[in-house]
């Protein structure tokens, strides 16, 4: 049977990783899902206290509503990539997905996932939409209903198989940041993704923290300096000295 393997990489997400479990439970099938993998980078304000009370790479209960999915939790050097290269080296599904401990995919995720695959569309992503009410947001969400590259980015998630995923090599370790865009980049070149037009429910919280416009300006200057030929080291300085 086609399971998925969840992988969620986090770094002090104490705020949403309870929320997020059990919304991914309650709008999914459990004989759809593996196994949940959270791949911890590092937190230190009592994200693994809500998991488990400490770090451990066994299936624990998160609570009684979880009790039979299999939640995993792996420890990882910081770096969204490298945490989800950490998770994905142990997962038991056939289908990897991608997902940030502030989006919320849609009602039977699972199932739109598993059917897109089925049909021979190996690797995608949902539609985003912002839950913040500016109008610039709400375009940019609209917007990402369509297969348009410039659309994407890591918080409308990502389904790929675990074949195609180990036949690219994984994520790039050597981007701190953009590392979601260097595989998709991968994909298109394969023409292989497959926007699902169901709406994921993200947080606007960076963009309520700096500023919508400010933001918005900094991560187009990363699309141009990489577009333009940036390193990866170059990104990541940029990233560092405006936003992170």
């Amino acid at each position: 049977m086609t399971k998925i393997s969840i992988i969620i990489p986090i770094l002090n997400e104490a705020e949403t990783i309870e929320k997020l479990l059990n919304h991914l439970i309650e709008n999914s099938s459990k004989k759809n899902i593996a196994e949940i993998i959270v791949v911890d980078g590092g937190s230190a304000d009592g994200s693994l206290e809500i998991l488990s009370g400490r770090a451990q790479s066994r299936p624990i209960d998160l609570s009684t509503a979880l009790e039979e999915t299999a939640i995993v939790v792996l420890n990882s050097e910081k770096g969204r990539a490298k945490q989800m290269n950490t998770g994905s080296k142990v997962a038991a599904g056939s289908i990897l997905y991608f997902l940030h401990a502030d989006s919320f995919p849609p009602k039977d995720f699972d199932q739109h996932i598993i059917n897109e695959v089925e049909n021979g569309h190996l690797a995608g992503c949902f539609r985003l939409q912002f839950n913040h009410s500016h109008w610039w947001l709400r375009l940019a969400s609209w917007l990402t209903q369509f297969h348009w590259r410039a659309c994407r980015g890591g918080d409308q998630s990502q389904f790929i198989t675990k074949e195609l995923f180990d036949e690219i090599g994984g994520f790039d370790e050597g981007y701190i940041i953009y590392e979601d865009n260097i595989l998709i980049n991968e994909l298109y070149k394969r023409k292989q993704f497959k926007v699902i037009n169901k709406k994921l429910r993200t947080s606007a919280r960076r963009y309520e923290k700096y500023g919508i416009w400010k933001l918005q300006y900094h991560f187009w200057t990363i699309y141009v300096k990489k577009w333009l030929g940036a390193s990866a080291e170059e990104l990541h300085s940029y990233y560092k000295k405006y936003i992170a």
